[in-house]
C-alpha cells in the first residue's frame, strides 16, 4: 500500500528517493509505529522529507492518501466503524480539562460514550444537521462535526473549533513550509543556509578528533590535536530601502534583517530611500547628519562581499534615470549611475523585492530596476530567497 503513496509524493514534486522509501519500510518492519497513526506520520515525514519547504506538500499527500485510516469496517459493512479505543483514551487524557472529564463521567464514563457512538452509527440513516443526539453537523451531540460538546467525538471536520473534543478526525496540525508562505525568521535562516562557504581560519581552538586519534595511534600515547574552528567565510552587505511605500513591508524586512544578522558573522548594512545616491546611512534617526559617502562604502568593503539590495523599487522613474530626480534632495548624478558603481564593485549582487512578482509588470520603475540588475531581482519569498542565494554562491 505504500508504493502508491511514494509515487504520489513524487507526483507532488516532493523529492523522495528509493533509499528513503526503503528506510521507511525498515522502520515499519522494526515495529516502531505499530497501531499509532500519528507516530506513523512522523516516521514517514522524518524518513521521506529532506527539506522543510516540502513538509506542506507531504502533509497534503498524506492527508489525501491515508484519509479514513482511523476507521475500520468489516465485510460488506456488517461492522460499523470500529474505533481504536486506547487511542481515544490517550487523547482524552491529553486534551480534556478536569471539568470536561467530569462531564464525560456524568454521561457514564468514556466506555459508555464509545458504546453509545457504536449504537448510533448502527442505527442512524443519512445525514443530520443540528440537534443533540445523532451524528451530524452544527449541533450539540457528542458526535459529529462543527458543533460543540465537550465530551464529543468530532468526525469528518478539518479543524477543532472549540478544542474540546476527545478526537478530531481529519485534523491537520502541521505548519506550512511551502515555497511561497510568508516569511518568518526561522524560515529565512533555513533559506540563507545556502549562502555559506565553510573555511577554517584563526587560532587552533577546536578539537581535531580524527587527528587526535591518528596521532595517538602512531605515537602510543595521548596526543591531542587542535585546529581552527570552521566558520562561514561569506561576507554579506545589505542595502535596505526605508520609508514611503516600504512602510507596508516593515515586518517582513525586519525578519529578513534579524535572520541575516544571526546567520552571518561578517554582515553589515546601510539604508537608502527609493534609490541609492551619493550617500548612505546606518541610523534612520540621524540620516541627515551621519551620512557615509557611497564612494567610501565602495572603498571600505571589498568586492568579495555579497550585496543584497532590498526594496520595492516603486518610485518615479526619474528617481533612477535623471540627476535631480530624488524626492528628498538634489542629486548631482542619477540613481542609475550610483547603482552601476555599486553593482560593478560588488560583482555578486541581487535585488529582493517584497512586492508580489505578478505585480511587477504594472510598475515601470520595477522593470527598470530589474533591467539594471540584469534580471537578478527576486521576490521576497522563501522560493525567491532560495534562488537569490543560489545566484550569490555561483
Amino acid at each position: 500500500m505504500y508504493v502508491p503513496f511514494f509515487l504520489e509524493l513524487k507526483a507532488a514534486k516532493v523529492p523522495v528517493t528509493l533509499r528513503e522509501y526503503l528506510t521507511l519500510l525498515e522502520g515499519l518492519e522494526a515495529g516502531i509505529v505499530d497501531f499509532d497513526v500519528e507516530a506513523f506520520y512522523y516516521l514517514a515525514r522524518a524518513t521521506l522529507v529532506k527539506d522543510e519547504r516540502h513538509i506542506d506538500r507531504f502533509d497534503q499527500v498524506f492527508a489525501r492518501y491515508f484519509r479514513g485510516l482511523e476507521a475500520f469496517s468489516g465485510p460488506e459493512g456488517t461492522e460499523a466503524r470500529r474505533l481504536p479505543e486506547d487511542w481515544l483514551h490517550k487523547l482524552a487524557e491529553k486534551y480534556l480539562s478536569e471539568d470536561d472529564k467530569k462531564l464525560v463521567e456524568a454521561l457514564g464514563g468514556f466506555d459508555k460514550l464509545m458504546e453509545t457512538l457504536r449504537q448510533r452509527l448502527a442505527e442512524q440513516k443519512g445525514r443530520h444537521q443540528g440537534g443533540n443526539k445523532w451524528i451530524g453537523t452544527a449541533g450539540t451531540s457528542p458526535f459529529g462535526a462543527y458543533g460543540y460538546n465537550p465530551e464529543g467525538v468530532r468526525i469528518g471536520q478539518q479543524e477543532s473549533r472549540h478544542r474540546r473534543a476527545v478526537k478530531v478526525w481529519d485534523k491537520r496540525e502541521f505548519r506550512n513550509f511551502d515555497d511561497n508562505v510568508e516569511l518568518g525568521t526561522r524560515n529565512i535562516k533555513v533559506a540563507l543556509k545556502r549562502l555559506r562557504r565553510w573555511v577554517r581560519e584563526g587560532a587552533d581552538e577546536e578539537l581535531d578528533l580524527g587527528g587526535t586519534i591518528r596521532s595517538t595511534a602512531e605515537h602510543g600515547y595521548l596526543d591531542v590535536k587542535t585546529r581552527p574552528e570552521r566558520r562561514n567565510a561569506v561576507k554579506l552587505l545589505m542595502f535596505f530601502d526605508v520609508g514611503g511605500s516600504m512602510d507596508d513591508h516593515i515586518r517582513t524586512v525586519e525578519e529578513l534583517f534579524s535572520a541575516a544578522r544571526a546567520e552571518f558573522k561578517h554582515m553589515d548594512y546601510f539604508y537608502f530611500h527609493n534609490c541609492p545616491y551619493e550617500g548612505l546611512w546606518k541610523d534612520n534617526r540621524r540620516r541627515r547628519l551621519d551620512v557615509m559617502p557611497t564612494l567610501d562604502v565602495i572603498r571600505t568593503y571589498g568586492p568579495d562581499y555579497r550585496a543584497i539590495f532590498v526594496g520595492d523599487a516603486s518610485m518615479s522613474p526619474y528617481e533612477i534615470t535623471h540627476a535631480g530626480g530624488s524626492v528628498e534632495h538634489w542629486n548631482k548624478e542619477a540613481g542609475e549611475v550610483w547603482l552601476r558603481r555599486l553593482t560593478g564593485h560588488f560583482r555578486k549582487h541581487v535585488w529582493l523585492n517584497p512586492v508580489p512578482e505578478p505585480h511587477w509588470s504594472s510598475t515601470w520603475s520595477i522593470g527598470l530596476m530589474k533591467t539594471l540588475f540584469e534580471n537578478r531581482m527576486y521576490p521576497l519569498t522563501l522560493s525567491g530567497l532560495d534562488s537569490a542565494a543560489r545566484e550569490l554562491t555561483r
